[in-house]
């Protein structure tokens, strides 16, 4: 079997330089070029996962097939590779000292004194390489979270710096990402801080292979040349990375910059072939040459933080390439709808989505929308919170139960229509703990849901607590709700539609996670073919 290869992503000066999509673009080249290729995260916070975490701290909690709660970067890496992630895909701090302190309780350690160096690092080290210990991949990316001289990066960088040494030559490399910024006053682009930051990457002990430059502005040849003396990489090797209209041009402009070829030399492996993005970018050109537009409101709680919602509006770049359609995602805000404001504020969207959350903030607001929605025949999609509260609207309004209800937000309504499942009632710890990954789901024939997926079986992926009460089904159904997908073991409701409606739909799980590129997810592609009809009415 031969070695596996490993590739660092660090990054310096500044966070958010896009670590997440420079991997997964020379991920998708490398791939393309015919390498197995996988990412992993490695973050460096202390929450065991970001379940426990609020969108705005992290943005959104993106999950695996195989219920992981995890670092939204994956979603990139799904979206560009068209390859499921896993549990061993992204490793906090937390997780990595929880597992460690439960060895020391147990004795594993044989009365040791248990340190940094090398409990720590040998856990973060086992861990960076399991899944290139699975035979399945050439090429494993490891993304290091946060920046280069923080703290809490440390035990991160020396595992890494350990690890290139136990590897050998071309069995690992270092790509180092960091910031030109443009001063505008002096009117030029300065090094300095990517030499700062590659100094500080060498007090650690590691070497830079590869230097990614965030720019604004194009790096001259001058500067190029500059950087490669000062930061000790070849001039070959200092990639520019300017700003993209979009991130799914970033693997061509990578391609252009010879990022994998530096990268494959490295590693002393063969550039095999040119790298074949046809389908790639059939996809950019749709994307770039739409031949209708819809507004689609989005409504949510944490709309002020698009990233809140990021696997849910790439969703839409997805689908309205698909359908040549440029989608305007119009953000709206639900604790500042009410049903006087509701038809002033989403009078002119061809399309509504009621977005996932958790806790009662902001749902009045969602409930008036879907009744808009339902009462205005607009295409309605509503994901997990969203599809509950199309049952919470449809209950209230249609079969009269005014105080129609989740018990998540109000453990005392006479109608729980949405209430808590047997098996969550005694559950005291919030991480992991809900209905998490991928679950089957049994549609009906001759439904909008089977319209939609062609079929019968589907694997949809779940992040929810609250289920659909199943004593007001029969009820909802007589009056004009259909539960058109039900999970075949607990009998759960996953889908509702209102057959007497142009387009309304309610998931219970989240679409929204298996988009991608290759493969636009078939209830997002649909609901903006409905968007675009709706408008051309």
């Amino acid at each position: 079997m031969n070695q596996t290869k490993y590739i660092f992503v660090t990054g310096g000066v500044t966070s958010s330089l896009g670590k997440g999509i420079i991997a997964a673009s020379l991920a998708k080249l490398l791939q393309a070029r015919g390498y197995r290729t996988t990412i992993q995260k490695f973050d460096p916070y202390i929450n065991v996962d970001p379940g426990t975490l609020n969108p705005y701290e992290h943005g959104e909690c993106y999950v695996t097939d195989d219920g992981a709660e995890t670092d939204l970067d994956l979603g990139h890496y799904e979206r560009f590779l068209n390859v499921p992630t896993s549990q061993a895909n992204n490793v906090t701090t937390g997780r990595v000292y929880l597992s460690v302190i439960e060895k020391e309780r147990r004795g594993e350690f044989l009365g040791k004194t248990v340190q940094v160096v090398p409990h720590i690092t040998n856990e973060i080290k086992q861990r960076m390489q399991l899944l290139g210990q699975s035979g399945e991949f050439d090429i494993v990316i490891t993304e290091i979270g946060g920046t280069v001289g923080d703290i809490e990066s440390l035990p991160y960088i020396e595992s890494v710096r350990q690890l290139l040494w136990e590897l050998g030559e071309q069995n690992g490399i270092c790509i180092h990402l960091t910031l030109v910024p443009y001063l505008a006053a002096a009117g030029e682009l300065k090094t300095k801080p990517t030499q700062h930051s590659v100094k500080t990457l060498m007090e650690s002990g590691i070497k830079a292979d590869i230097l990614v430059c965030r720019t604004e502005h194009e790096l001259s040849d001058e500067i190029r040349q500059k950087l490669a003396l000062f930061s000790n990489v070849k001039k070959e090797a200092v990639i520019q990375s300017i700003d993209a209209s979009t991130i799914y041009d970033v693997p061509n402009l990578m391609l252009q910059e010879g990022l994998d070829k530096v990268a494959l030399k490295k590693l002393g492996l063969s550039e095999k072939n040119t790298p074949d993005l046809k389908q790639w970018n059939e996809f950019l050109h749709k994307l770039k040459n739409p031949k209708h537009e819809v507004n689609i409101g989005l409504v949510g709680k944490y709309v002020e933080l698009q990233d809140s919602y990021k696997s849910i509006i790439e969703s839409f770049i997805h689908a309205g390439a698909t359908n040549e359609t440029k989608v305007n995602v119009i953000s709206v805000h639900s604790e500042f709808i009410d049903a006087d404001s509701a038809a002033e504020q989403l009078k002119n969207l061809d399309g509504i989505l009621v977005a996932p959350g958790f806790g009662g903030r902001g749902i009045e607001g969602k409930i008036d929308t879907v009744r808009y929605a339902r009462e205005n025949n607009i295409p309605f999609l509503g994901i997990c919170l969203g599809m509950q509260m199309a049952v919470i609207e449809f209950a209230r309004n249609v079969l009269g139960y005014a105080d129609a209800n989740s018990t998540e937000m109000n453990d005392a309504t006479k109608h729980p229509v949405i209430n808590l499942m047997e098996g969550q009632k005694d559950v005291e710890n919030k991480g992991g703990t809900m209905r998490l990954g991928a679950w089957k789901c049994t549609i009906k024939e001759n439904t909008l849901a089977h319209k939609i997926y062609g079929k019968t079986e589907i694997m949809e992926r779940h992040r929810h607590r609250y289920e659909f009460n199943g004593a007001y089904l029969n009820e909802l159904e007589k009056a004009g709700l259909v539960a058109s997908g039900v999970n075949p073991d607990t009998k759960l409701v996953e889908i509702i539609e209102i057959p007497s409606h142009p387009f309304f739909i309610g998931v219970q799980y989240h679409p929204e996670y298996k988009s991608t590129v290759a493969n636009p997810h078939p209830l997002f592609v649909s609901f903006v073919a409905a968007a675009v009809q709706h408008k051309n009415k």
